[in-house]
């Protein structure tokens, strides 16, 4: 079940591990995606820890909250971007999304079919999608202390073949949250040097969250098309008289008594 929005805010912004998260993501975030210039950028979940280098150069930005979860206003300050809607009906044209980030959108639901359907959905061609869940094997997954203690933990493989369960091809993968989850002065002021050593080191096995990017995939129409349609003669001819043969040299001869 999804986590209440005034939880999820309290962790984000008012304590210092929540701030060590929302740092180790977001810089992971921006390797795969440095830029959004002029393109349309959306959040499900609670992604609005992600999105804010965004707001300047992208084209649209928009934080999708589920219902089951609560909305909160975002930015502060600014006009609003956050909207509640149905996990499993996103109130977005399909196909206008560029990028995607899902944060504590997929662990969380109880849909969660229908809610990678929507994602799929509202994709437009070329666009990319960033899933961010729980590791199975990390210690964040193990603490009820952080919201990445609740939900279902994934493994790389567990991701990567539910996506592609639902037409999407994952093309990269990163991982964060090395540093213990832990509220401790010691571990907050090393958390950087334990993030930089763990993407050396252990990516896959040490990190608390996996970072999945991914793409629409779309199969090639199975009609017939152009070449089936060729083949077929055109309907605009049929109940034309059929031309008649042309008379041979003797039938001429017979008739003019000189040669056609």
């Amino acid at each position: 079940m999804h986590l209440d929005v005034l939880d999820l805010r309290n962790f984000y912004y008012r304590t210092q591990l929540g701030r060590v998260a929302q740092r180790a993501i977001r810089d992971q975030m921006q390797k795969l995606w440095p830029e959004a210039q002029g393109q349309t950028v959306a959040g499900f979940g609670f992604s609005v820890p992600l999105l804010r280098p965004y707001l300047a150069e992208a084209r649209r930005v928009i934080a999708l909250m589920p219902g089951p979860q609560g909305v909160m206003p975002w930015p502060a300050g600014m006009e609003n971007v956050s909207a509640l809607c149905e996990e499993t009906h996103w109130p977005l044209a399909t196909g206008m999304v560029d990028k995607l980030v899902m944060l504590h959108g997929l662990e969380t639901s109880e849909h969660p079919t229908e809610v990678l359907e929507e994602a799929w959905r509202v994709l437009g061609p070329g666009g990319k999608a960033l899933f961010i869940v729980p590791s199975r094997s990390g210690l964040w997954a193990r603490r009820d202390g952080t919201p990445f203690g609740f939900g279902r933990p994934y493994s790389l493989a567990q991701l990567e073949t539910q996506l592609k369960r639902h037409n999407f091809t994952p093309e990269r993968s990163l991982a964060a949250l090395f540093a213990p989850p832990s509220g401790q002065r010691f571990w907050l002021k090393t958390a950087e040097f334990w993030e930089s050593g763990g993407r050396r080191f252990a990516p896959w096995l040490a990190g608390g969250v996996l970072m999945v990017e991914a793409s629409k995939q779309v199969y090639a129409p199975t009609r017939g098309g152009l070449r089936e349609a060729v083949r077929r003669p055109l309907r605009v001819l049929e109940g034309l008289p059929q031309p008649l043969p042309a008379p041979s040299a003797r039938q001429c001869r017979d008739v003019a008594g000189e040669d056609c």
